[in-house]
Parts: structure tokens; sequence; C-alpha cells
């Protein structure tokens, strides 16, 4: 629907005939046999209410399966407790795969399941011709599932967490899903957001910020595709992250190219093809700027004009035949990516003069050695990587960071962790991101076994008990 339509039918309930009484209608029963009163009053929907069952339990229940869920559920299941991971797309591995951009960074002093999955993926994909830190998505997805079904990770796909519910205590309690099978509750002893977006923890009633400070401007999506029809070898002066290369040498060339081709500059003008395998690429080379990846509107825009900017671009770089004649969009995302939503507020928040200084911290879960990269937060700071005012030094994310300040019995890990708005520009990658989850299930398996919350574990202690512990 436009803004223009919605703006309409607002007006038609706010000042309308039916607005200015009020008006009800019947909803059908969870059972389809009763009627429960409805009201519509002043451009509000006044849900009635009704039973939602409690359709499972678990120790952990773990919200979104993307790098960070899927090791969150993957480090709680083998320390022993029952486990129930949440995804609302049809696969675990979220940008990696439902995103399409199986790009690891900030991966190689991960010790644990990040280096199991590299390690895995590498003998797997040994005789494929890729960037390093690249891989199949495809690969990934087979890959994550055999994974949790070893570790006995239950999860479910096609399915949004809709709402929390906190116990008089301020602890959460439980979730409430929304699926195909309607509307179901799970109740759990320790709940981990993974989401990205930091939507259970939104749902919980916890505090957030989002952007700049100053400003409020947040980095914009990138809508990824794969590629086929052209081959490495013919193309090599326009592909990105071989060794050997500049990072800044394929980059400016292929953004040339696509101007030349198609008559427009891309909207990131830093664009990188990726290869996959010789015949098999991602293309990145799109922005999506001022919309909030935790708005459904703007997260649809996104989508419909990376789509329809990426389907120019390679209708261009077809006309210039040769090595391009082929080349085709063989798939494109479930999802566009999100570098930036919403931070959600813990028990420390990781500051901009910690990353300067490189800070240690006696409850570091890992250490994040990726530099700050913000991407241009608006088109007029030159579509491309903003010159930032800080630098970042290798600094630790403390296990405070993933501990939410303002509800009991919640975690968070991945880019949706308490920092600011530079912190979160070196630790969002997903080498992180999965470090973060295997600390955050490791520290919730353990609560439920000892009877505590998270803010009551000792993390200086807890990570010496486990399996991939290196004292640095």
């Amino acid at each position: 629907m436009s803004t223009n339509r919605r703006a309409d039918r607002r007006r038609f309930f706010q000042t309308g005939a039916a607005a200015a009484v009020g008006w009800s209608f019947g909803v059908p029963s969870v059972h389809g046999n009763g009627v429960s009163p409805a009201v519509v009053h002043d451009g509000t929907y006044i849900e009635p209410s009704r039973p939602v069952p409690i359709m499972d339990e678990a120790d952990v229940v773990v919200c979104g399966g993307g790098p960070a869920g899927v090791a969150a559920a993957l480090a709680a299941a083998r320390a022993g407790a029952r486990t129930r991971l949440f995804e609302a797309h049809g696969c675990l591995g979220g940008i990696w795969t439902s995103g399409l951009l199986t790009y690891i960074l900030d991966s190689g002093n991960k010790p644990g399941i990040m280096r199991e999955i590299l390690t895995t993926l590498q003998a797997r994909e040994k005789d494929a011709r890729r960037a390093p830190s690249m891989y199949d998505p495809e690969a990934v997805k087979l890959l994550l599932e055999q994974m949790c079904e070893e570790a006995g990770v239950e999860w479910q796909f096609h399915t949004q967490c809709a709402a929390a519910v906190r116990d008089q205590t301020n602890r959460l309690a439980l979730i409430v899903t929304e699926s195909k099978s309607g509307r179901e509750a799970v109740a759990g002893k320790i709940f981990i957001d993974c989401t990205g977006e930091g939507d259970l923890a939104h749902q919980a009633g916890c505090g957030w910020d989002y952007g700049r400070p100053e400003t409020g401007d947040a980095q914009p999506m990138s809508f990824v595709v794969l590629l086929t029809g052209i081959h490495l070898d013919e193309i090599r002066p326009y592909v990105s992250s071989m060794p050997g290369d500049t990072w800044a040498g394929p980059k400016d060339a292929l953004a040339k190219l696509i101007k030349e081709s198609s008559g427009f500059g891309p909207s990131y003008s830093k664009p990188s093809l990726f290869p996959i395998r010789e015949t098999l690429f991602c293309l990145m080379a799109n922005h999506e700027y001022e919309l909030q990846g935790f708005d459904a509107r703007d997260v649809t825009r996104a989508s419909v004009q990376g789509r329809a900017e990426l389907h120019r671009m390679i209708d261009g770089l077809r006309g210039l035949g040769g090595p391009w004649k082929d080349i085709r969009i063989c798939a494109s995302p479930e999802r566009i990516g999100v570098r930036e939503s919403r931070r959600i507020h813990g028990r420390y928040t990781i500051s901009s003069d910690d990353i300067q200084h490189g800070a240690r911290f006696d409850d570091a879960v890992c250490r994040c050695a990726f530099p700050v990269d913000v991407h241009s937060t608006t088109a007029d700071r030159g579509k491309g990587i903003e010159a930032a005012p800080v630098r970042a030094k290798p600094f630790d994310i403390p296990y405070r960071s993933l501990v939410a300040k303002e509800v009991d019995g919640l975690m968070m890990a991945g880019r949706c962790i308490s920092g600011d708005f530079y912190a979160h520009s070196a630790y969002r990658v997903t080498g992180n991101a999965v470090a973060m989850g295997q600390a955050a299930g490791w520290a919730a398996a353990a609560a439920t076994r000892d009877g505590k919350l998270p803010h009551e574990i000792d993390w200086s202690e807890l990570a010496k008990t486990a399996p991939w512990y290196e004292d640095d």
C-alpha cells in the first residue's frame, strides 16, 4: 500500500462516522466456534484477548538463525541444554545464506565453532577457485543444518518472534511466535536475541540506540546477487579479494565498467565481484540509503530498488558482449543485507574510546580485529566507505555487552549487542557474531544448569570450562 493510501485509510478511521462513535465486529475464536468482540476506535484496532497455547518449553530459546544464532544454539545444546531455535526464513545462516553473502570476515582468531565451520568448508570446497573468506551459500546451508542436527538443536523455519512476555520479577518468561501454524507460545529459562535487528529485546521492552547519536543516520542496506555466465580467467581485472590484489583496484575498474555499460554509476561506489567458483560469483554493488532495517516498508522498498538496480547493471554488462555476453543473475536474496539496526542496551556499552585504545576486559568473549568500517550513511557522503574520526586497535568484546540491561534472563549476540555507532561498525562482521553467539549459548546453558540469570554468571571463570578456551 502506498503512503497516500495508508494516510487516506487512517483519515477514514479518524474522521469518518465510524470513528465518531467507535465500532465493533466479530472475530472468530481460536477454535472457530465462537465470536469475540473487537473494536476500532480513533484509527486504532483494539485486538481482542485470545488464548495462545504454550506449545513447548526449553532451557534456552534462540531467536534468529544467522551466524550468531546458530553458534548460540550449538553451544547451548552441546553443553547439555534443551535448545529451541527459531528462524524467519527457510534456511540457517542468515546473511551468509538467505542473504547470499558468505563472506566471512574477522574469523581467523576465533576458536571453537567459527574454526570448525571454516575447517569443514575448506575441506569440502578445497578444489574451488574462490576468494579467501568467500564460500558457497548452499554449502553453508547444508553444513549448518548438519551441525545443528548432530548437536540436538530443535529448530523451526518460517517463524517470527511476535511478542515477548516478562513475569512479575522482570524476567523474560516466554515468547509468542507467528507462523503458518498460527500464534504459539514457547516458554524458556534463558532467551538469546540473535535477530540482528534486536526484535526480541525490543518486544521485551529493552531500550536501544540507532545510528549516529547526533543525527540518527545509519549505514545503508545492500542487495547482493549471485551471477553466472562469466569465467574467472576472462574477467580477472574486475574480481575482488584475490591474493595479490589491491583493495581498490578491481572495485574501481568494475565501477567504471558498470557506468560505461549501463549509463549510471552504482549506488555503492566500490562494487565487489567475489568469485565463489570459476563460473559462480557474488556481486555487492548496491547501497540503499536512509532506510531502516527494522521497518518492513523500508525493507520492502530497499529490496525492490536493489533488485531493479542490479538487473539494470547486469543487462548493461551483458550488452558489452565478449566475456560478458552470457552473464546472468542466477539468484537474489530472500533478505536484503542490513548493516545497522537496533543496538540493545546492555550491562556494558562498548565505546569509541574502548576501540581506539584496544580495550581489554576480564570478561572478554572474543577479540575484534576488524577496523572501523562505516559505509556512507547518506548518498551525499560519497557512496563508499567514510573516513571515520576514530581508528580501532584490536579490542575485546566483553560478556556484559551481551547481557540485557533492562530485562532479566535475556542475552544478545551479533550486531544487536550493546555498543556505540563506531564500535558497532567494527564488531558487526560475522566472524565476531559467531564468537558472540558461542559465548552467549555457553553462558545460557550454564545459567539454566546452575539456576542463575545471565548477569549472575562469572564469565571470566566459565570461559575456562569451554572446549574452545585459549588463554591469550
